[in-house]
């Protein structure tokens, strides 16, 4: 009975739960190459946005190959996932910035609370847009 009621809201929401394990590992790759960069001296926003990049080109792989399966027009794919993803950065450096200096939040923290924000906002448009069939 719960066996079943699990697999019916995996098979329901698969490319949601999907999106969201990729994120998983495409946030750990932002957030380890962002405190390199932190730790190197770089200022926040700069380090953001670099380590917000790597992150991009690790998500478009896996969502492109696993969870979407689209394998037609990687190239147009690619640059309206990107074009999406480069309106999540500017929103998110935004929040990032509107937490740490004007809220006062600490980066990582501020930084944390922002990509939580874009994370559905994308979804819906990778999912509605990019990887269209």
């Amino acid at each position: 009975m719960i066996k079943e009621k699990i697999l019916h809201i995996f098979k329901k929401y698969r490319n949601f739960i999907l999106y969201c394990l990729i994120g998983v590992l495409n946030t750990g790759v932002d957030f380890g190459v962002f405190a390199l960069l932190d730790h190197v001296g770089l200022y926040y926003i700069v380090a953001h946005i670099i380590s917000y990049h790597c992150g991009i080109i690790c998500s478009f792989i896996l969502n492109r190959q696993y969870n979407f399966k689209v394998q037609d027009k990687p190239v147009q794919r690619f640059f309206s996932f990107y074009s999406a993803s480069l309106v999540a950065l500017a929103a998110s450096a935004g929040l990032l910035y509107l937490f740490v200096s004007v809220c006062g939040m600490h980066h990582l923290l501020g930084k944390l609370i922002a990509t939580a924000i874009i994370v559905v906002c994308q979804f819906l448009f990778v999912k509605h847009f990019t990887f269209k069939r």
